[in-house]
């Protein structure tokens, strides 16, 4: 990007306008690859998380935490500064949520009941189609509610997840 950078600035002192366009216009799709890129990494961790909790059957404080932040930090990178507008918009997360599922159930094998089902065992206990349902459902919610209103609804809606009345309660 450095260098981006020098070239766009030659570019402007020579007045080779229509070359700084496309610098700049390189530069704006650098920056959204890297959010996306974020994102794609927070979703991951989302998905393996309730991966855990389907196989699992259960919720812990830390995977709670772990949805909950995921959640926020996509809300916060997914929203434009304009602030009216999204990377990704509530109907095209279906082609990063199948990308990133291929990723995540394996992932997931390491950490599911502390990895005793290995990368190839695992895929033939996740119900894909419900993880990504319910992904979605709490993608929604990024749409829907503020950063500071978002952790008190992420939280009620996981008390409808396997094991989530049990946390809820504080029951292990």
């Amino acid at each position: 990007m450095t260098q981006e950078l020098i070239d766009l600035r030659t570019c402007i002192q020579e007045g080779r306008y229509a070359d700084a366009l496309v610098i700049v216009d390189e530069l704006e799709g650098m920056s959204k690859q890297a959010i996306l890129r974020n994102i794609e990494a927070y979703l991951r961790i989302l998905l393996i998380h309730l991966i855990k909790n389907q196989v699992e059957q259960r919720l812990t404080n830390s995977w709670v935490a772990s949805i909950r932040n995921s959640l926020i930090e996509i809300k916060k990178l997914n929203l434009k500064d304009n602030k009216k507008s999204y990377y990704i918009n509530l109907n095209e997360w279906d082609t990063y949520i199948e990308d990133e599922i291929e990723v995540a159930v394996p992932d997931a094998s390491v950490e599911v009941l502390n990895g005793i089902y290995n990368e190839f065992q695992l895929p033939e206990m996740v119900d894909k189609n419900q993880i990504i349902q319910t992904a979605l459902k709490f993608l929604a919610l990024t749409y829907s509610y503020s950063v500071k209103e978002l952790p008190a609804v992420v939280a009620e809606t996981l008390t409808q997840l396997p094991g989530g009345e049990d946390w809820k309660a504080g029951r292990r």
